[in-house]
């Protein structure tokens, strides 16, 4: 019996599930901690994904488990897949020398500088009063950047002196993001359209996915706070076939050949942040992992076994795969919680209506609760994904199923998929 394991309890867990739970080479699914979505393909355990000891415990004891996948950021930057691969269990995603790419963003920008890969001038620094000072008389608009991982939300784009104040104290000295505040990235700001690429890499081979585009604010027209995302589309737009070569020949094989060098083969699925700015294409960001909810719009696209994908990277034999994709379009809408990205209710009671065949929702933050009723556990709590011969069609799906789901407080955009 081969059976795989996925280490999360998000959206995008959830899309990786679904993908995994198609390969005839899958025999079972387990999550941890998984959530309601989950639970209705795979086995779920209350294991934290950060548990590293734990996740090891239930590893151990489940010997039919013949891949563990580390989905999120935490885990990665932790070391999960190290201390799997230490204890001999097959593992997916980049070990913690190489999921650094992620974890410090000063190391992901010096290793852009030293490898010539285009991305923003910046600053570093480890000392409020330094950084302050920095800013009184920088060029505005800029970027201050927590180091580490926050979940997506360290990023800050300041437009004032003041605000920029604020953000250094509130990441530095209020430890808004705790330790990953310890040190700031001051960026110049880019102007341009905003694309993400993801990639499947083992080291020797990188192969970029369908490119998709992300809707980080809270609110329609690009108001409101920043979140971990409120819809997502595929393809992109602005991403022609020629930015594509460009992205590919000076910024996706570059990263892979500078982190060998560096000693830091990375293996997984390398997230691109991009920037078409008028000077090219630059990187905003890297994550050493699939993004979120990127992955809602790219993976219902992929018509090649995941799992067989996944067991090539882990075997450096990913150059004799052949991945396809399929023509349509993905786009993927939110429903939060409302008062997300700040406070919010959980166990809000959640009901699902008659949806269209074709639509997928992707669970987030869903939970049962005592008496076996679907309730919220999270701020972002579906992902209602459709697909269509174009982006205007996959959007009238989505939209017109987005309606028949209700909980209260559930908040959306209604502008998803409709930036050029």
């Amino acid at each position: 019996m081969n059976s795989v394991l996925v280490v999360g309890g998000g959206g995008r867990e959830h899309a990786i599930c679904v993908a995994l739970a198609k390969s005839p080479k899958v025999d079972k699914l387990y999550c941890l901690p998984g959530n309601a979505g989950i639970a209705e393909i795979a086995e779920c355990a209350p294991v934290s994904a950060t548990d590293l000891e734990g996740v090891l415990a239930f590893v151990k004891s489940h010997p039919d488990i013949g891949m563990t996948v580390v989905a999120p950021d935490d885990p990665l930057a932790m070391g999960m897949v190290d201390m799997l691969e230490e204890n001999g269990f097959r593992a997916f995603g980049p070990r913690k020398n190489a999921a650094i790419i992620e974890a410090s963003k000063a190391f992901s920008k010096k290793l852009m500088k030293k490898y010539g890969i285009p991305t923003a001038d910046y600053r570093e620094f480890d000392d409020h009063a330094e950084a302050c000072e920095y800013v009184k008389s920088a060029k505005y608009p800029l970027v201050v950047k927590a180091d580490g991982l926050a979940l997506g939300k360290g990023v800050v784009i300041c437009n004032t002196v003041e605000e920029a104040l604020a953000a250094l104290e509130e990441m530095m000295v209020d430890k808004k993001f705790k330790s990953a505040g310890n040190v700031v990235v001051i960026e110049e700001f880019l102007t341009g359209k905003e694309v993400s690429v993801l990639a499947f890499t083992d080291g020797k081979t990188i192969v970029p996915m369908v490119s998709s585009q992300d809707h980080k604010r809270a609110h329609d027209n690009d108001e409101g706070a920043n979140t971990g995302g409120m819809g997502t589309f595929s393809p992109s737009k602005a991403y022609t076939p020629d930015i594509a070569k460009e992205t590919e020949e000076k910024i996706i094989l570059p990263t892979m050949r500078a982190m060998n060098a560096e000693g830091r083969t990375f293996k997984g699925v390398l997230y691109f942040g991009l920037m078409l700015t008028a000077e090219g294409v630059k990187v905003l960001e890297y994550n050493a992992r699939f993004g979120d909810p990127e992955t809602q719009v790219v993976l219902p696209r992929l018509k090649s076994d995941l799992y067989e994908i996944f067991d090539a990277v882990i075997d450096e034999r990913l150059e004799d795969i052949r991945i396809e994709w399929d023509d349509e379009a993905a786009v993927c809408v939110i429903m939060a919680s409302g008062g997300y990205p700040g406070s919010y209710r959980k166990g809000v009671p959640i009901e699902i209506g008659a949806l269209d065949p074709d639509i997928t929702i992707y669970h987030a933050g869903t939970a049962r609760d005592a008496e076996g009723r679907l309730v919220t556990s999270g701020g972002r709590v579906l992902g209602v994904t459709a697909k269509g011969k174009d982006i205007d069609e996959a959007r009238a799906k989505a939209y017109a199923n987005v309606g028949r789901i209700k909980f209260d407080g559930a908040f959306w955009r209604t502008d998803i998929g409709i930036k050029k």
